[in-house]
């Protein structure tokens, strides 16, 4: 058995497991509604291309993210990569997050429980919380 730190792609690896995770997160709040569109699979698909540029194999990713969520009981794993990202990709994040939620043009309380947990695992405050919120619906 070959383990992954020893593989001479590793790098290519982590980020790949990386996107992967940031995409399982965005797809979980996607899917918290139980109604998971091709409007916001592409909104997954151009945040993480946004991310990770250099990524080649988009579709990929997002199909291996679909499965690992799929797979998931938890966002712990998920939010793991995030909490690692910088302040600015957190934000970019978020956003997409409230785009994704907010794309049938409500949020539920499950949403809104999603994203108040989230603020917490993700160690930002409510005011950035609050605020990518408004501006996303200001937005639409």
């Amino acid at each position: 058995m070959i383990l992954k730190f020893f593989n001479k792609n590793n790098e290519k690896t982590d980020v790949n497991l990386e996107s992967i995770n940031i995409a399982c997160l965005l797809i979980h709040a996607a899917k918290i509604d139980e109604n998971y569109t091709s409007e916001e699979k592409e909104i997954v698909k151009k945040t993480v291309k946004k991310l990770y540029p250099d990524l080649d194999n988009l579709d990929e990713v997002v199909s291996k993210a679909e499965q690992k969520e799929n797979d998931s009981n938890h966002i712990q794993e998920f939010t793991k990569e995030v909490k690692s990202l910088s302040l600015e990709n957190k934000i970019i994040i978020v956003e997409t997050l409230w785009r994704i939620i907010l794309s049938d043009g409500k949020s539920d309380i499950y949403e809104n429980n999603l994203m108040r947990r989230l603020a917490g695992l993700l160690y930002l405050d409510d005011k950035i919380m609050g605020e990518t919120k408004v501006k996303i619906l200001n937005n639409k």
